[in-house]
């Protein structure tokens, strides 16, 4: 983490990390998919850590579930201090993205089957999460 990513106490931008938070998703849809994928929606983020100044930032994107042409992918931010062992959840969301076609109109995406039973479990509650939207 460099200082011009924080604030005057040296602590990470909320807004900053969930940019960074929403390039991965990003990046992760868009291999997904294949194609052009654009954020529909975020589910509320909570800031669990301060990140300082110095601290390393991790962020993972995942693709929990398809649904024809939109699509759930957590994202979850870590660090990890200077010196210090094993990684500490700062943050995590989930996005939801839909693929574009050229024409810029929804498109189908490859579907996707959980192989491990936390990825049933991502899945499943993919589905919930999508019926309280």
């Amino acid at each position: 983490m460099c200082p011009n990513d924080t604030n005057p106490m040296g602590i990470l931008l909320g807004g900053k990390l969930v940019h960074w938070m929403d390039l991965a998703a990003a990046a992760c849809a868009q291999m997904h998919a294949e194609r052009t994928c654009v954020t529909v929606a975020m589910e509320k983020v909570n800031f669990h850590l301060p990140v300082r100044v110095g601290d390393i930032v991790r962020i993972e994107a995942k693709v929990t579930r398809v649904f024809n042409t939109s699509m759930e992918i957590v994202v979850q931010a870590q660090i990890q201090g200077i010196g210090s062992n094993g990684s500490r959840t700062v943050s995590e969301s989930w996005f939801t993205f839909v693929a574009l076609d050229d024409g810029q109109c929804p498109t189908r995406i490859i579907p996707i089957v959980p192989e491990t039973e936390e990825e049933t479990v991502l899945f499943n509650e993919a589905g919930i999460r999508k019926l309280n939207r």
